[in-house]
């Protein structure tokens, strides 16, 4: 392996929170036609979640997930935004973490290497950070225009 080749986490790991929202896509993508009945796409992820929560778990992990549960999850992350990027980008600029967005050198660098889990758990923590520009600079002019 070469040192500028993406380093994969040992182990993809999808959170609890995706779950849920890719529940509530299906929900809304697939209604109950009698307020009990779940698509098959809710029943699937609906069994990973019932699970995490059972024993107490935040995390399912990529590659154990049952084909269904992962190919629904997949599907919502499919709608989802792929990149945090503002065009701001200050690794560029030699920063190790990107003003920008967040990400590190490595994130922003292998970003379309990274499979959808990893990818996920880069925006759950720069959304749960939120000090990059593009939750705070971006955020408060909008608010300003606005108004």
């Amino acid at each position: 392996m070469s040192a500028h080749q993406y380093t994969k986490s040992p182990m993809a790991a999808i959170h609890i929170s995706d779950i849920e929202s890719a529940i509530n896509y299906w929900r809304t993508q697939k209604p109950s036609p009698d307020g009990v009945t779940l698509c098959a796409e809710v029943r699937a992820l609906a069994e990973v979640y019932a699970l995490l929560v059972y024993y107490h778990e935040t995390e399912a992990d990529e590659a154990s997930m049952p084909f269904d549960a992962y190919a629904a999850w997949e599907a919502w992350f499919d709608t989802t935004p792929d990149t945090p990027c503002i065009a701001i980008c200050s690794t560029s600029q030699g920063d190790d973490m990107c003003k920008g967005c967040g990400r590190t050198f490595e994130e922003v660098q292998y970003w379309t290497e990274m499979q959808p889990a990893e990818k996920r758990a880069v925006w759950r923590r720069i959304t749960l950070h939120g000090d990059a520009w593009r939750f705070n600079r971006y955020r408060e002019r909008a608010i300003e225009n606005a108004a």
